[in-house]
């Protein structure tokens, strides 16, 4: 919603300040102009592109409109789970969760954090380093550095839309200037009309100019910046993943090491060590009350 919101302010702000001053918003209705700018800023954006990043792109879209995927909740949520599946592992040893691996969904670890396990992103990066921590034939250097080689074709790869999109918001003003001239030469081309006619004629013209500026740093350029904030989210789940993990290879015990994970989070998802220590301490509680029943 923030970003109608946005839209909203900028549309506001402009119309209204030009409202001021007496202008009149019949003329910047110019449909030909807004056909010319966003034809040729689409087709520019297709040439540059191949079908998997138009494709992306399009994907993409969608979710811009959704809040913070990773909310503090879900840090925690994250926090809690690496910390019971390597005081598992520290326990039982690492092949104790072998099985929690190969079926998330059938975990009883996985399946308290539904929001996590339906993670196409997280849960996948999880799994697979758990699983090459379980085959104990690499050591942390060599994960650490297979860890970032991933961490940074997903971050190449995912901010493809926010390059077509600031590509294609950089050309508009072009494309605006374009639209412009054409109309400059559309009223001197009618070289028969009374002056009084024309004026109106390169009024019309110079709006291309205008709305190839607004419509690219007012409405595209917005968008692949928001592209790019949803990316960094994921990066630095995927790092605070990753320091835990590493972490724990480096033999820390898991409350340390979730300590990595937790100080790698951004400050506004970040919860405090007090408070990650409270949840886990009544998770634990939890579990125990659970396992005593069950065995009752």
């Amino acid at each position: 919603m923030l970003i109608f919101l946005g839209y909203i302010i900028v549309i506001g702000s402009v119309l209204g300040g030009y409202a001021m001053v007496g202008g009149h918003m019949g003329a910047l209705y110019q449909p030909a102009e807004l056909v010319i700018i966003f034809g040729a800023g689409i087709g520019a954006f297709i040439a540059a592109n191949n079908g998997k990043g138009i494709g992306a792109t399009l994907r993409v879209l969608p979710t811009l409109l959704r809040g913070s995927q990773y909310s503090k909740e879900v840090c925690v949520d994250l926090m809690t789970l690496l910390y019971l599946l390597l005081a598992k592992a520290r326990q039982s040893g690492m092949m104790s969760l072998e099985q929690d691996i190969e079926n998330p969904a059938e975990s009883t670890l996985f399946s308290a954090y539904p929001r996590l396990l339906e993670d196409e992103l997280i849960m996948p990066f999880l799994t697979d380093y758990l699983r090459l921590m379980i085959s104990g034939n690499m050591d942390a250097f060599e994960i650490e550095s297979l860890m970032d080689h991933e961490i940074e074709t997903f971050q190449h790869e995912a901010e493809i839309p926010a390059h077509g999109l600031a590509a294609m918001g950089d050309s508009l003003p072009a494309f605006g200037i374009v639209a412009a001239v054409m109309g400059v030469v559309h009223a001197l081309g009618s070289a028969a009309l009374d002056p009084s006619e024309i004026g109106p004629l390169i009024a019309h013209a110079m709006v291309g100019t205008f709305l190839g500026i607004l419509l690219a740093y007012g409405f595209v350029s917005p968008l692949a910046a928001r592209v790019r904030s949803q990316v960094e989210e994921v990066v630095k789940i995927m790092q605070s993943v990753k320091v835990t993990l590493l972490a724990n290879l480096n033999g820390y015990a898991p409350p340390l090491a979730i300590e990595f994970g937790r100080k790698a989070l951004f400050s506004a998802e970040r919860p405090s060590f007090v408070e990650l220590e409270e949840h886990v301490r009544a998770v634990k509680s939890s579990g125990s009350a659970a396992a005593q029943a069950s065995a009752t």
